[in-house]
């Protein structure tokens, strides 16, 4: 199985942020990438509709032969990752905010975690914080509105701008230095971010740590692939495949699919 595809899915575009990262920590790996735009975004629907979607999701890329199955979703992980895992026997690697290194890290004792409502309220998310944010003012901001508005491709509009400055006066108040990505549609706003906020701020998200955790996965499951080989990388959307496009390769080819 080490020739067979890595498998990832998110609710739409966002998760092009993380196969960039493992694409090139793992420039031989086949991947196959399902971009749910359809039913984006997650962030504000019921746990029971976030774990069927990414029930489909999952039965879809083992349909396609995936050996591993990355969730590049934070609200499908905070939501569904424990049951996929319970239930499907390839690995799974999900997306948590990167909560950790941004409170240890923190000299203002103030951090900010831009999120979506889903996960801001999952148990898993929590439990993370309870673990980490002693002594840390957190400032919580839910993204509404964000992930549609990115979905659209307009990265400049106006409107964007305007959403993001108000979730980020609240934490440019509180004095903190670490800004948190807690969606992987997130970090395409890191030039927009940039130029509201202080330099003295740090913008984190988890790609890198994403793809690291996918090569050690694959290494202790004798599942990497070694060949030097060209991958093939498939997309598939459920909507117009032209924005997905437009976030990737212009060489990748990108499909319609109905799921």
């Amino acid at each position: 199985m080490s020739h067979s595809p890595i498998g990832i899915f998110d609710s739409g575009i966002g998760g092009t942020s993380i196969f960039k990262e493992i694409a090139t920590l793992l420039p031989h790996e086949d991947i196959i990438y399902l971009a749910d735009s359809k039913y984006a975004p997650y962030g504000n629907k019921s746990k029971e509709d976030i774990l069927k979607l990414s029930i489909k999701n999952t039965e879809l890329l083992l349909e396609k032969g995936c050996k591993l199955i990355v969730v590049a979703c934070n609200t499908a992980t905070t939501n569904a990752i424990d049951y996929l895992r319970e239930n499907y026997d390839v690995p799974f690697i999900g997306i948590e905010p990167a909560i950790k290194p941004a409170s240890l890290n923190s000299k203002t004792k103030a951090i900010g975690i831009l999120a979506t409502k889903g996960t801001l309220s999952s148990a898993l998310f929590h439990k993370t914080m309870n673990l980490y944010n002693e002594g840390v003012t957190v400032v919580e901001r839910v993204g509404e509105g964000l992930v549609p508005l990115i979905e659209d491709g307009d990265l400049e509009s106006e409107t964007l701008q305007s959403l993001l400055q108000t979730y980020m006066q609240p934490m440019i108040k509180a004095n903190i230095d670490y800004l948190v990505l807690g969606c992987t549609h997130y970090p395409y706003l890191v030039p927009m971010l940039k130029k509201m906020l202080p330099e003295d701020i740090t913008i984190i998200d988890s790609g890198l740590a994403v793809a690291r955790q996918t090569k050690a996965i694959l290494e202790s499951h004798n599942l990497l692939n070694n060949s030097k080989s060209t991958p093939k990388i498939e997309f598939f959307t459920n909507i117009n495949p032209e924005v997905l496009q437009s976030f990737v390769n212009k060489d990748y080819e990108v499909s319609y699919s109905d799921f």
